[in-house]
């Protein structure tokens, strides 16, 4: 939707952005986390550039995510993942995961999609902010400069409570008196990304191969 945005308007809110406050991590609410966990994706480093297989200019599937053992009595996990720079009152939701068995260490690429009722081991993927089960591909309107996603990894002390396909606001607030009573872990990890304009996306190849050097290695795995 917001990809549908003219560059002249995305250039006047260009200031204007939901902001990192916003956040759930930063949700006040949730009071002060007990531990922290180590979460990294294999396709990018932290605060570098996403690259476009994960977002609305390449095949659109979720990243790839790799993470630490959790604090123990952990019961589950839930990944959000939220875009705090969309002009908007608050962040948009990419993704949202919960269930995540307290014995899984990743996630694989794509493996952020429409599943219905959940898996078997218990994992339930949420809707994002346009509605929508599964990976919503990064794809900020023009003009509005770099956006960062921020993937937010929580460890739960319980099972969360049954809800189809949960939304990312939704589920803290019907969660909360079950699983954050005594903190939760968090990992975030941040991707920027910028929505190239019309020109120089018709002059870059989809490879990469048309970019300068820096933004070439800024775009190329990591081990």
């Amino acid at each position: 939707m917001l990809e549908h945005v003219p560059a002249w308007l995305g250039g006047l809110l260009r200031n204007v952005r939901a902001g990192h406050a916003k956040l759930l991590a930063a949700d006040p609410d949730l009071g002060a986390f007990d531990a922290t966990l180590s979460l990294t994706s294999p396709a990018f480093a932290s605060e570098a550039r996403m690259p476009p297989r994960f977002t609305g200019d390449g095949e659109g599937v979720s990243p790839p995510l790799v993470w630490s053992a959790p604090p123990e009595g952990t019961a589950c996990f839930a990944l959000v993942v939220e875009d705090p720079d969309a002009p908007l009152p608050r962040p948009i939701a990419h993704a949202v995961v919960w269930g995540l068995p307290a014995d899984a260490r990743q996630l694989a690429e794509g493996a952020i999609g429409r599943d219905g009722a959940g898996a078997p081991d218990g994992r339930d993927v949420g809707r994002n902010s346009f509605f929508g089960e599964g990976w919503l591909p990064p794809d900020p309107p023009r003009g509005h400069g770099s956006h960062d996603y921020v993937f937010q990894l929580f460890a739960l002390s319980e099972q969360p409570g049954s809800a189809r396909a949960p939304a990312a606001r939704r589920w803290p607030r019907r969660s909360r008196a079950r699983c954050w009573r005594w903190g939760c872990s968090s990992a975030p990890i941040r991707a920027r990304r910028k929505r190239p304009s019309a020109r120089s996306a018709r002059r870059a190849p989809p490879d990469g191969s048309g970019l300068d050097a820096a933004s070439r290695s800024r775009q190329q795995p990591y081990a």
